[in-house]
């Protein structure tokens, strides 16, 4: 199982924005918080909930997604991210507020850790197997790191790409956004968008690995 530990940075700076991430999850990954009306998303155990503070968990049995959400939110900045690989105390809690059991511990000392001034991104990973979440961090920080320093217009062919579907080609994207394919293919080599796909798959398996 894999823990996810969210909280906020600068809070004091810029007030509350909790119920702006959880309707962000909800908007972008339907059924992923807590109380929402859609079916729980394929591959969350417990949905996104306030645990204290300016804090969010959830607990997930699919690491793909935790990649997903854990890059959604590095990518959009203002977080700590925390993400804890290995069992969880059975029966499960209700919620993920209430749960327990070595993921959820190792989730907490993760996000303690991606608090520190000196990551140039904010997550951490640690894993019941300790290397792998390591190796799972190591991964996910350099995908996180391209995607910071993207230009604007890289972000706006890889979202025009990803939003036209996993069959779209170039050549309708370009012709949605009124640009050349050329410039398109341009756009994302320039954002390293086929390699930060692959890392990122790649963290997903290592993070599997990290459960132990």
């Amino acid at each position: 199982m894999f823990a996810m530990t969210i909280d906020q940075r600068a809070s004091r700076r810029d007030g509350d924005r909790v119920p702006q991430l959880l309707d962000a999850f909800e908007a972008r990954w339907p059924g992923v918080v807590a109380g929402s009306t859609a079916r729980r998303a394929p591959g969350c155990v417990r949905g996104f909930e306030r645990t204290v503070g300016d804090e969010v968990q959830a607990l997930f049995e699919d690491a793909a997604l935790v990649v997903e959400l854990a890059l959604w939110v590095l990518r959009h900045g203002g977080w700590s991210v925390g993400i804890g690989a290995g069992p969880v105390d059975e029966p499960l809690a209700p919620n993920a507020r209430a749960g327990s059991g070595p993921a959820y511990v190792l989730a907490r000392d993760a996000v303690k850790a991606a608090k520190s001034r000196q990551r140039v991104v904010p997550l951490s990973v640690r894993g019941a197997h300790h290397q792998a979440g390591l190796d799972t961090e190591a991964v996910l920080t350099l995908v996180a790191a391209i995607a910071v320093r993207r230009s604007a217009a890289g972000w706006e062919a890889v979202d025009a790409l990803e939003a036209a579907g996993p069959d779209a080609r170039q050549e309708d994207v370009a012709a949605a956004m009124g640009i050349t394919q050329q410039a398109v293919s341009q756009r994302l080599r320039t954002a390293l968008y086929d390699e930060s796909r692959t890392a990122a798959r790649a963290g997903a398996h290592l993070l599997v690995s990290a459960q132990g």
